[in-house]
């Protein structure tokens, strides 16, 4: 059957339909979304500029700040000026895009993640052999293989999207696009489609989270033969990198593990890992990290 679409412009039925709750949300969001993009900024100028902050560890930390602006801004600018908007469109390429952008910077971000445990696992396992394993080289390359892999997922994703028909309705029950409120769109069974799309998604999620518990498994066995001091600071620049993946999985793990529905809870959910999560990631780093504190001490100081 030939593809066709009569549909080109998407209505979002948005977060509330209560407009002044809406604005109550306007009011809260457009903080966070600037210190996300202020505080994941701020580490990415640190570790260009800082001496101090060249290990392989920091070159990770501000790749993944520079996802967390990509990732949060391909939702939230968005977001926020609908929250003030009395009719919420979008174009059925513009929603397209959101979506490959959505899942390219997503699972990104989860590469990144298992990356960074890796990184800890050879900085704590293998320390006498850490700086030839994780050379400067080796890590741009693990961050560039971050970003395919995130390309590479997306791509499959939207392209089988693109293939569906759209004929009407045209209401998306959400807030932002995403696959499975497009698909119900859709003027075809898209039982297949779906079930590629999660497994693709699913499967990256999971073998993911398996590789990032084993890793850290293995990482506090290994802390037994460490010093009691060793193991304070290992264990300091790990609670950090623990706490990220919980906040970025825990969420994504309520939302994808369990049937589709159109709760509000389910969009309060996403709000916390699409507009919440991002600005917290900074916070978490800065706050248990002493070198990053000192530069940004130092950065501070050449500015006044």
């Amino acid at each position: 059957m030939a593809r066709e679409n009569n549909v080109t412009e998407l209505i979002i039925t948005g977060l509330f339909q209560d407009p002044n709750v809406q604005k109550v949300c306007f009011v809260l969001f457009l903080p966070v979304y600037l210190a996300t993009v202020l505080g994941n900024g701020l580490i990415v100028a640190m570790v260009s500029v800082s001496k101090s902050l060249r290990s392989p560890m920091y070159i990770f930390l501000s790749s993944l700040s520079l996802v967390e602006i990509c990732y949060s801004s391909t939702v939230v600018p968005k977001f926020i000026t609908d929250l003030l908007a009395k009719v919420k469109t979008i174009s059925l390429k513009g929603c397209l895009a959101q979506i490959f952008f959505f899942h390219f910077l997503g699972v990104a971000e989860i590469f990144l993640l298992v990356v960074m445990a890796y990184d800890r696992y050879v900085a704590i396992c293998k320390p006498l052999h850490y700086m030839n394993i994780m050379s400067h080289q080796v890590c741009h390359t693990l961050v560039a293989v971050s970003w395919l892999g995130g390309f590479l997922h997306s791509i499959i994703q939207v392209l089988i999207s693109i293939q569906l028909p759209f004929c009407g309705p045209n209401v998306i029950d959400h807030y932002f696009c995403d696959l499975q409120p497009l698909f119900k769109l859709a003027c075809t069974d898209t039982f297949v489609e779906s079930v590629i799309v999660m497994a693709n998604s699913g499967l990256i999620a999971l073998c993911s989270f398996l590789v990032l518990v084993s890793s850290y498994v293995i990482i506090l066995v290994n802390l037994r033969k460490h010093s009691a001091e060793g193991r304070r600071k290992a264990l300091s620049t790990c609670a950090s990198h623990i706490t990220v993946v919980v906040l970025f999985f825990g969420p994504a793990i309520f939302l994808y593990m369990r049937p589709s529905s159109t709760f509000t809870e389910d969009k309060l959910v996403a709000v916390f890992y699409t507009v919440i999560t991002p600005m917290l990631n900074p916070i978490i780093y800065t706050l248990r990290n002493a070198e990053v504190k000192n530069a940004v001490k130092k950065l501070w100081g050449k500015r006044i």
